[in-house]
């Protein structure tokens, strides 16, 4: 990582000389759209700081260790034309990601001052007290609001403000704040603010974390981006201000969307025409499409045939939402991931395609009967898939999953016409549960009663971290979610005994609808080792039969029984049933839902209920 560049002087001839930027750390590419993406704060040693945005990233990126991604279904859906990797942070690459120091307030832990960090005259490339000479501290408290803005804790307004009605009398006192800690305890009371003035009395941070804290104060957001720089304009919001700890998780949430390659974009032979498609889309006939082509490549010929273009436009006309109204995003959304069913169910053969195809997905050739008394049906071997994750936007305080219009943030001033994403490539095994043995138990009393429970919960939790809980998102819970949900979880813990991969590197992608009872289990790295065949392996029907039914003797009994299987609720918020770290519980990275909506009874049903289970009569024979 890199802090922006600072204003730099022309030479005689007007040119710009080299200009060397100081380095603060490393993080990995994936961590650059996962953990620590634009306006995310990072702690590097001592120092604390925001990743920038990306205005500046066309220019800054180096377009060799910063490659273009093209994904179209994903670009489609986040209307954007392209990606690009984020650029690496190891000391031999050129540039990294920018950064901004923030907080820009900070404590010196020897004369205990606290002002912004210029004031403390650090020598150059150093964050020392110039007096002290010890290294400061980050402010650890910052404020944000619910449409993304980020700001600095106000420790002056908190210190001045008035007990009888709580407004603040701040400024032209002439005073300096410090700030202590007591050492008594590790609670907020130990931390004290104070002022030189003697105008108002030493004050403790106890109280800063409530909700109208700040609203008590007379304070709202000033709408301060300080990810985008001093020259981005403060905008008008109003919204009510939260404090929150400088690294909790609540400061930074991306809002991420993913699609697999499938045909037929898989090949990268469309890649060429990623700016063109809009245009082209608004052709419907072949010599109008024709003509398009040949005044976009004047230079030359068109690098994809007429015919391969139709083909593309068809298939892209396919996943049109089938909505009457405008589709909303969610729409659109759902129609990716029900093109992609319907491609993993039809397969794609290796034998019929080119080295540079990257979607192969085969039919094993064992007998599929074997996995009739289990419910599992349509196995499919999937030796060569590619991933693109991008990071659209990233949300403050408030889940971007929980309400149906959230306030997401822009990763720029002004609108890219491409989004920063990372490519996996893997394998994986995709499989099927049998309809009509699933329409037969989802409709069970018991089964609907117990998975109500988690709904009723799950949706509790939307409707308080919306703002309205008026508008707070449906919950997906539904039986048949909750349990492919739950047997991709103790799959993935089963092969990854099995097939040589840690659970970390194993990922779900869930296709629960109406229409849809599949899962796919696939590598999750991002380098050549996602596909070395231990996972293909694992989807042969003979193995698939051993390997589930180990993986059900697992599931029907865990360390923690009877407390587990027995339990009400369980899990974040109290929206799993039997479900714990010691049985169906993943790495947070392998599962889609963040661990909620898990229930191994749903598996293999309960002591007093073994019918409850969608597997309970595997476990009698």
């Amino acid at each position: 990582m890199t802090p922006p560049r600072t204003r730099r002087r022309t030479g005689a001839q007007g040119a710009v000389p080299a200009h060397n930027l100081p380095r603060r750390g490393a993080v990995r590419r994936a961590q650059a759209i996962t953990t620590y993406g634009v306006g995310s704060l990072v702690a590097v040693d001592h120092e604390s700081f925001v990743v920038s945005g990306l205005d500046e990233a066309e220019r800054s990126w180096n377009g060799d260790e910063s490659p273009r991604i093209y994904e179209r279904r994903l670009a489609r859906l986040l209307d954007v034309d392209y990606f690009r990797l984020p650029p690496a942070s190891e000391d031999s690459s050129r540039d990294g990601l920018r950064v901004r120091r923030f907080p820009l307030m900070h404590s010196c832990p020897e004369c205990a001052e606290l002002q912004p960090h210029r004031l403390f005259n650090p020598p150059a490339g150093r964050s020392v007290c110039g007096t002290c000479e010890v290294d400061l501290v980050p402010s650890r408290f910052v404020v944000a609001c619910e449409a993304g803005h980020l700001d600095e804790f106000p420790y002056w307004q908190w210190v001045h403000r008035s007990p009888e009605r709580g407004s603040t009398t701040a400024g032209g006192c002439g005073g300096s704040l410090r700030l202590r800690s007591s050492g008594r305890t590790s609670s907020l009371r130990s931390i004290l603010v104070s002022c030189t003035c003697d105008r108002a009395p030493e004050v403790s941070m106890e109280g800063s974390f409530r909700k109208s804290a700040l609203k008590d104060l007379g304070l709202k957001c000033r709408g301060t981006r300080p990810w985008l720089g001093t020259s981005a304009p403060a905008q008008e919001c109003g919204l009510p201000l939260r404090t929150l700890q400088r690294g909790s998780s609540s400061v930074w949430q991306p809002v991420l969307k993913s699609a697999l390659s499938i045909p037929p974009w898989s090949h990268g032979r469309a890649d060429p025409l990623a700016e063109h498609w809009d245009a082209l889309r608004q052709f419907e006939s072949r010599e109008h499409v024709a003509i398009y082509l040949k005044g976009a490549f004047r230079g030359g010929e068109c690098p994809v045939s007429l015919d391969e273009v139709m083909t593309l436009l068809d298939a892209e006309r396919e996943e049109d939402p089938d909505v009457e109204n405008a589709p909303t995003f969610d729409h659109r959304y759902g129609a990716l991931r029900t093109k992609e069913y319907e491609r993993l169910r039809s397969g794609n053969e290796e034998s019929e395609q080119s080295r540079e195809e990257q979607f192969v997905c085969e039919t094993p050739l064992g007998d599929q009967a074997v996995l009739g008394p289990l419910g599992v049906t349509g196995p499919m071997l999937v030796k060569k898939l590619r991933e693109v994750r991008a990071l659209k936007a990233f949300t403050r305080l408030v889940d971007a999953e929980s309400t149906t219009n959230t306030k997401e943030m822009s990763l720029s001033t002004s609108p890219l016409r491409w989004l920063p994403a990372m490519e996996v490539h893997g394998e994986g095994v995709f499989l099927r549960l049998d309809e009509n043995r699933l329409g037969t138990w989802e409709t069970a009393p018991a089964v609907a009663a117990r998975v109500e429970r988690m709904r009723s919960a799950h949706q509790r939790v939307l409707e308080e971290r919306a703002d309205d809980s008026g508008r707070a998102a449906l919950s997906p819970a539904t039986p048949r979610m909750v349990l492919l949900h739950t047997v991709a979880h103790v799959l993935i813990n089963e092969w990854s005994l099995e097939s040589g991969y840690p659970a970390a590197s194993l990922r779900e992608r869930l296709y629960a609808a109406d229409e849809m009872a599949g899962m796919l289990i696939y590598t999750a790295t991002s380098d050549s080792a996602g596909s070395l065949g231990g996972l293909v392996a694992q989807g042969e029907p003979e193995v698939l039969d051993r390997t589930m039914r180990s993986a059900l003797r697992r599931a029907a009994w865990c360390s923690s029984d009877p407390l587990c299987m027995e339990a009400d609720t369980s899990g974040l918020s109290w929206t799993n049933l039997a479900a714990c770290h010691d049985c169906v519980m993943l790495p947070e990275t392998s599962c889609e839902h963040n661990n909620i909506l898990l229930d191994r009874a749903l598996l293999v049903g309960t002591p007093e209920d073994p019918s409850l289970g969608f597997f309970g009569t595997v476990l009698e024979h």
